[in-house]
């Protein structure tokens, strides 16, 4: 009974997200799950700079289309680009823009479905280019203000 119960502290534990405490951690949880790290490492700089230098063209370039966007009590489908920089200011909170501009490498949330950044706000996965997954890219695939 005592090992069955230490089994399945161990299953809840694999199943909660991670919160690295430094940034090898997050590249190797990353990694482990998804691989593309070091892509990874770029899109979380591009994103960044995109926030910190108000730039929602960057942003809106970063991410994967139709695009769901939690905002104002409702959910939005975001069908291309150009809809995300025309409605960037309704869309995301001046909360979720902070915590993304201010977001630390050792504070993102790491887990098997991607990334999530500010607690949650922003999440970003590797997706697929083709229909054989020869080519991928990291991008936002989600908005959870």
């Amino acid at each position: 009974m005592r090992l069955m119960s230490a089994a399945v502290v161990a299953l809840s534990l694999l199943a909660t997200p991670v919160f690295a405490q430094s940034e090898e951690d997050v590249l190797a949880q990353i990694e482990n799950l998804h691989g593309e790290s070091d892509a990874f490492g770029e899109a979380f700089a591009a994103l960044q700079d995109a926030f910190l230098f108000d730039n929602p063209t960057s942003i809106a370039d970063l991410a994967f289309y139709p695009l769901t966007v939690r905002a104002n009590g409702e959910v939005y489908d975001i069908l291309e680009a150009q809809d995300l920089v025309d409605n960037f200011d309704s869309l995301l909170t001046q909360e979720t823009i902070d915590g993304l501009s201010s977001q630390d490498f050792g504070d993102l949330i790491v887990t098997s479905d991607g990334v999530g950044f500010a607690n949650g706000a922003l999440w970003m996965s590797l997706v697929c280019i083709d229909d054989g997954c020869a080519e991928t890219s990291w991008g936002i695939i989600s908005i959870n203000n």
